[in-house]
């Protein structure tokens, strides 16, 4: 499904495409509107990538994930993120992605620990795991534990959703999805949140938010019958797999130029960097999950107020409190979640 980005402000000139130009562009785009440095406010999410392990090798993909990747966090450091969590007083959300998180043979554990702690969770899962062999009763264990379902489903069309994640994956997106709305997952009363998530096929910006929900939630319940709460869209960031993606089109410089022109400082407030921590499957810490894509390591305050990012993991903390109120680094991809309605993990963000 082929977005494209009418009405968005333009800039008179064309942006910078060099790397670095892009990053002092941002920079100066922050200054602007007063948010530079761009500090976190108070770390309420905690972001867990499980590993690069998947059942799909999506073209967008960010994180380079497929079938033949193996690496996953270790026990040792799950358990060192659950012994943070407990003691970080303002988290109230741990957020597990990949890869598929499912695939984890942790995942379970980390569920049923984090819940027991008092905590929201929210499962990125690409609906079509839920058919591969050993997930029996996923689902169920997903709704014993209450847990928030974030799935991707690109477009409600076999054809976008195919081109872009693989032969036969729209039909088994479907089955993943009938198989939650059969447990309660997206019906109206039951407690069981699933959400959708889009995002563009190709180099464009998502289209508004609220009208693309209502279209989803009229294909997919007219055509399949299947139901969800609501619809995060999702910007493409230039980042991995997509951006090479975009080089052998030759659109990689042009998708930028879009970014950049597109910039709405609307969207600086709600910023998922201000309020989230991303852990790797290393057990490193970063702003968000692009700068963990980009190895571009978070930066703590030290007590002369300078920036420090040697060798920042969860072992050299003992809470994520004091994440809180640093600055965070920011670079040229991060036009991507400022252009337009901005992108998050939380769908669109003005």
């Amino acid at each position: 499904m082929n977005s494209q980005a009418g009405g968005l402000p333009t800039r008179s000139n064309s942006a910078p495409t060099d790397r670095e130009t892009v990053a002092d562009s941002f920079k100066e785009r922050l200054q602007g509107c007063g948010e530079f440095p761009l500090a976190a406010g108070t770390v309420t999410t905690v972001q867990v990538n499980l590993g690069k392990r998947c059942n799909q090798a999506c073209s967008h993909c960010h994180v380079d994930a497929g079938p033949a990747r193996t690496e996953q966090m270790s026990r040792p450091d799950i358990e060192r993120v659950l012994q943070l969590v407990e003691h970080s007083d303002s988290v109230q959300t741990i957020d597990l992605t990949g890869g598929a998180p499912e695939l984890h043979p942790d995942f379970r554990l980390l569920v049923e620990r984090s819940r027991h702690l008092g905590k929201n969770v929210i499962d990125r899962c690409n609906l079509t795991v839920l058919l591969e062999d050993g997930m029996e009763g996923l689902v169920d264990f997903l709704a014993e534990h209450e847990v928030r379902v974030v799935a991707s489903l690109p477009c409600y069309t076999k054809e976008n959703v195919d081109e872009q994640r693989g032969t036969g994956v729209f039909e088994s997106s479907l089955s993943g999805m009938a198989m939650l709305n059969e447990r309660g997952y997206g019906v109206a009363g039951s407690g069981l949140v699933l959400d959708l998530v889009f995002n563009p096929g190709g180099a464009t910006l998502p289209g508004p938010q609220d009208e693309l929900e209502q279209r989803y939630h009229y294909e997919l319940a007219d055509r399949y019958g299947l139901h969800f709460n609501h619809l995060l869209t999702l910007t493409n960031l230039p980042v991995k797999r997509f951006a090479d993606w975009l080089r052998r089109r030759g659109e990689y410089d042009s998708y930028l130029e879009l970014l950049d022109s597109a910039f709405n400082p609307k969207t600086v407030d709600s910023l998922m960097c201000r309020s989230m921590v991303s852990i790797s499957w290393q057990g490193e810490l970063y702003d968000c999950d692009f700068n963990q894509m980009l190895e571009i390591p978070i930066e703590l305050n030290n007590d002369d107020g300078r920036g420090s990012s040697a060798g920042t993991s969860i072992w050299q903390l003992e809470s994520f409190d004091p994440l809180g109120g640093r600055s965070v680094t920011t670079a040229g991809h991060c036009f991507g979640c400022t252009a337009g309605a901005g992108s998050s993990c939380a769908g669109a963000l003005s």
